[in-house]
């Protein structure tokens, strides 16, 4: 296989842990080169963190080439040829080559091979099929890969259905790497298959498609993908809930205006329209943590909502039922809603956000022990008394400081 080109090898490259791995690998002769997405981000200029590595090097050498050199091998997928090596605390995929023997949508049985362009055939796209040596040497076996990253063209290698077909997480994946690395309008034979074959998406674990999914919504804005999975008829079968693309975007542009980074869960609460029961059933159908499904439902049917016509003591005691992430959350949700129906006025909500860093809510200075430390009994009048206590103190603004709350308290409350 011949160079494709080259590139300057960026730090990643040069760093003493990657050197010292790549100099185990190839000790005995073994030819050993990066691989993946860490060349496809460097073609394009983007940051590297994930580090992966291909070799003929059958698995069980690959052990024992880095144990000679005093590495940390890890038998994480050793069966698909896969052994992570440690350097430094820093960890890297190096996976042998490979080919498929059969596959069934969901997983593959493999033989190893020493033939790079076996092994590329049976990665998804173009450009995460790229190789390169230390020097900065790439290889671009399916010969196109290098212009598509550099292009934003992201296409399947070789035929998109039977890639699909090899593996139905790839329709996703193809959407998500449209929204990070796409620009212009998406390739036709892949939206083609990925259309053909969205019925297969059920066929596919929950947390697979969680994690795609989540992916894809952190992309500095994925409304055009969205709105085109949308169009191609392959939300239907992953998040039907979906109905308001548009208040996606509508966040995205309140999240960059507030230097705001974006989040998975507050961007998916707008994006579907579910009644509490219709939550419940997202997050069970993704298996998402009950954390994230308790959120969803948090900033989906919220009790109470910021308003900026309430003024700043009106949503103080509205951040106060809340807490601040929640409050912020809030805001900019309502915001996008606002945006969305024609509302423009993004001082208003701007100065809402800031709320609680202007003007923070302290915590309720009281306990139910302070109730009871007054002569109050155990039983449900002590809560009664606290909520009461609350009341007076939020009335105040919130100004009556714990001493001032207990002289309150011991008012109210006449030993007999």
């Amino acid at each position: 296989m011949e160079p494709s080109g080259r590139i300057a090898p960026p730090d990643w490259m040069r760093r003493s842990d990657t050197v010292s791995v790549m100099a185990a690998l190839t000790a005995e002769g073994h030819v050993a080169r990066f691989v993946g997405g860490c060349l496809r981000d460097a073609v394009v200029g983007r940051p590297v963190s994930d580090i992966d590595i291909a070799t003929a090097a059958a698995p069980d050498d690959v052990i024992r080439l880095l144990n000679a050199a005093g590495l940390r091998a890890v038998p994480t997928g050793k069966a698909h040829g896969t052994i992570t090596a440690v350097a430094n605390g820093v960890p890297y995929e190096v996976t042998t080559l490979r080919r498929d023997v059969e596959t069934d949508g969901r997983h593959a049985v493999v033989a190893f091979t020493d033939d790079w362009a076996e092994d590329a055939a049976r990665r998804d796209f173009t450009f995460n099929a790229l190789y390169a040596d230390p020097d900065g040497a790439l290889y671009d076996p399916t010969g196109t890969g290098i212009d598509d990253a550099r292009a934003g063209r992201v296409r399947f290698v070789g035929n998109a259905r039977e890639r699909i077909e090899e593996d139905v997480l790839r329709l996703l994946r193809f959407f998500r790497f449209h929204a990070h690395y796409g620009d212009g309008p998406a390739d036709a034979d892949a939206l083609s298959a990925c259309r053909e074959m969205a019925s297969q998406i059920g066929t596919l674990s929950a947390e697979r498609v969680w994690a795609e999914l989540k992916r894809l919504l952190l992309a500095p804005d994925p409304t055009p993908t969205v709105a085109l999975m949308e169009e191609e008829g392959v939300l239907a079968y992953l998040l039907p809930e979906v109905r308001h693309v548009e208040r996606l975007a509508a966040l995205v542009q309140v999240e960059t205006g507030l230097s705001v980074p974006g989040d998975v869960i507050r961007r998916l609460a707008v994006l579907v329209d579910a009644d509490e029961a219709g939550v419940a059933a997202i997050a069970k159908r993704l298996r998402m943590a009950a954390r994230d499904g308790a959120r969803l439902k948090r900033l989906t049917a919220p009790d109470i909502w910021p308003e900026p016509r309430a003024g700043d003591d009106g949503n103080r005691v509205v951040l106060y039922r809340l807490g601040d992430s929640l409050f912020r959350d809030l805001v900019l949700i309502r915001a996008a809603n606002a945006a969305d129906s024609g509302e423009r006025d993004v001082s208003a909500w701007n100065a809402l956000y800031s709320l609680p860093d202007r003007a923070p809510v302290p915590g309720f200075p009281l306990s139910g022990r302070d109730i009871r430390d007054a002569g109050v009994a155990e039983g449900p009048e002590v809560g009664a008394r606290l909520a009461e206590m609350e009341r007076w103190w939020i009335e105040g603004g919130f100004a009556a400081d714990r001493n001032a709350c207990l002289e309150r308290l011991r008012g109210l409350i006449r030993p007999s």
